[in-house]
């Protein structure tokens, strides 16, 4: 019984992490969202990281957000297209980041997944 319920429990585990890097990306769009009708720079978390750089009407918001997950790729199926419908460059990796660019002039949104840095 034991042996069966260990893996189902690792699996469920995993789904688990990759829910909250989803929630955490999708969270960050929002707020770089909310940013631009605002015209504010938002605050960042414990999680992510925000910049904003350029001038009024033409600003490029960023959200560096650190990813949980301990496997890489995804198991969840079309995560990969999970933020507004961008399809992401790149694949999680274990202790890696996500990098969300919202650029206010084109309202263009581009979504980057990056491995993990040493020192970081």
């Amino acid at each position: 019984m034991v042996a069966i319920s260990i893996p189902i429990f690792t699996s469920q585990l995993e789904k688990a992490r990759e829910s909250t890097d989803l929630a955490n990306i999708r969270a960050a769009y929002a707020e770089i969202s909310a940013a631009l009708t605002e015209d504010a720079a938002p605050t960042s978390t414990t999680t992510t990281t925000f910049g904003r750089t350029g001038n009024e009407n033409a600003y490029v918001y960023t959200a560096t957000i650190k990813l949980g997950q301990k496997e890489a790729g995804w198991k969840t199926t079309d995560a990969d297209k999970a933020i507004a419908g961008v399809t992401a460059k790149g694949s999680p990796a274990v202790g890696g980041t996500c990098v969300v660019t919202v650029t206010e002039a084109t309202g263009a949104c581009t979504v980057e997944y990056k491995a993990a840095t040493s020192g970081s």
